[in-house]
């Protein structure tokens, strides 16, 4: 049997945003939390590589600088956010069409308003639909009658040219799936953060706002390459070989350890969604300015582009272009770099055959599902289970945002 180690006041089993958010408002309340990470770094699916003098984020993300409680929490000022512009460049099978938001780029409202995606009824819409976003809350989202958000669009009278060309491919990079079967609060969710703020990115990666929580705090309270194996109602077993104990545990891991380590903290098999990005250095950029590229036809595999060197010159060494390309799902197939660049030569020509790939990365758990009846929204965030603790964005909403709230929600119980 393995011998227990001195109790500790808080343990918190997870280093991703939840985790972190907890342990610093625990620290700030006075508790001294130990946070416990599998991983050889703090993040969890907020990851920044360096690689080739490039920044490489897993997986394409953005931060949302609306974002309530992680705007609280947060230092955005050190982040050093560098934002997108407000609109996008989508392709229509033929070209490349740009619509910016005519209420933040009034001097383009004639071009956006002429140009071929969706009706100028649908335009009209989403004026209408930016007024009531203003008011809305999330006490309200989560009042609001819950379908798909396919359903919700259609319903709210957007034609099906306008959910096809554009909703598909925009809400299909932040859900990560094209069907719009995500649950119409989490759309309204994200749709209020875009019309408050900006889409922005850390000057130096992803990773910076993990980075930033961990440098909050005190060493002694953090360890990486601790995978956690067992847990009992006042101890968590390390690798099998060192047990630690504690009065109050904290499980701020994904959703699929959670169930391996406390079923019953779960009331269904916990489902992912899957995506795979990759990865193109480039002589010159293919988008010189700071906008996102998306597929508007059905079909192919790629559903966005973004030059993340145009929006955050940092990653990429000067001189360079960095590429970051969606593909919904896992896609395995040995040559996906060269097919990929094969369909982009139709949105940016022969240029594109001279990108370098860099890196794909297949990320089978990038988000947790949120379909309708997920009740999240209407929930504290967190949960108290057999005297644990239970915490993240599977509990909140699948963001950053949900990450942060679901953390400093439980911190706030535990302080009381």
């Amino acid at each position: 049997m393995n011998a227990v180690n001195q109790s500790q006041e808080v343990i918190i089993v997870g280093g991703g945003l939840a985790g972190l958010a907890c342990a610093v408002t625990l620290q700030e309340g006075g508790l001294k939390p130990l946070v416990l990470e599998a991983d050889d770094d703090f993040g969890g699916r907020v990851r920044t590589d360096f690689q080739d003098q490039f920044l490489l984020d897993r997986g394409f993300q953005v931060y949302l600088d609306a974002y309530p409680e992680a705007g609280k929490l947060l230092d955005l000022k050190l982040l050093d956010l560098r934002p997108f512009e407000p609109g996008a460049l989508v392709f229509d099978g033929k070209c490349l069409r740009r619509v910016l938001d005519p209420f933040r780029r009034p001097s383009h409202a004639i071009e956006s308003a002429l140009q071929p995606i969706g009706t100028l009824m649908d335009k009209l819409r989403v004026g209408l639909l930016k007024l009531r976003a203003s008011g809305w809350t999330l006490e309200k989202i989560a009042r609001h009658p819950e379908v798909s958000t396919q359903q919700w669009l259609r319903e709210f009278g957007f034609s099906e040219a306008m959910i096809d060309t554009f909703f598909r491919s925009f809400y299909g990079g932040i859900f990560l799936e094209r069907d719009l079967r995500t649950s119409s609060r989490m759309f309204e969710f994200t749709f209020q953060m875009f019309s408050q703020g900006n889409a922005t990115l850390p000057a130096n990666g992803m990773q910076e706002i993990p980075r930033q929580l961990v440098s909050r705090l005190a060493p002694e309270c953090l360890r990486t390459r601790s995978r956690v194996t067992a847990i009992s109602k006042n101890t968590v077993t390390l690798d099998g070989v060192e047990t630690l104990a504690s009065g109050r545990i904290v499980l701020a891991t994904d959703s699929t350890a959670i169930q391996r380590l406390l079923p019953t903290a779960l009331a269904k098999n916990p489902e992912w969604r899957a995506v795979t990005n990759l990865y193109y250095s480039a002589t010159r950029s293919p988008i010189q300015e700071k906008l996102i590229a998306l597929n508007g036809v059905r079909g192919g595999l790629v559903n966005n582009v973004c030059v993340l060197s145009e929006i955050a010159p940092n990653y990429a060494p000067p001189g360079t272009a960095l590429i970051s390309v969606t593909a919904l799902g896992n896609h395995d197939a040995s040559d996906l770099a060269q097919r990929v660049k094969q369909e982009l030569g139709a949105w940016f020509g022969p240029q594109v055959q001279s990108w370098q790939h860099l890196r794909t990365d297949r990320i089978s758990q990038a988000l947790p599902e949120q379909a309708p009846g997920s009740g999240s929204f209407a929930s504290p965030g967190f949960r108290c289970v057999d005297g644990f603790f239970v915490c993240g964005d599977h509990l909140s909403h699948p963001s950053i945002e949900g990450a942060i709230t679901s953390g400093v929600r439980a911190a706030l119980e535990i302080l009381k």
